[in-house]
């Protein structure tokens, strides 16, 4: 995957930045804000995946590779 990093000027709190930090051990705000972004997009994934379950109660299951 190829980052392009830019720079971008937002109000953050500094005792919620700090916590953040220390929470999840990031050395830096940028890698803190990195993190906690990339987080909040694996958990929306998570919930939107989650919202198909059951949603097609008369599906048939299908092989999965590696199966026989």
């Amino acid at each position: 995957m190829v980052c392009m990093a830019f720079r971008k000027t937002i109000n953050v709190d500094p005792q919620l930045l700090r916590q953040a930090r220390e929470v999840c051990g990031a050395a830096t705000d940028t890698q803190a804000v990195r993190m906690g972004l990339e987080q909040l997009v694996q958990r929306a994934a998570a919930v939107r995946l989650m919202s198909f379950r059951s949603s097609e109660p008369n599906a048939q299951d299908v092989p999965r590779l590696g199966e026989t």
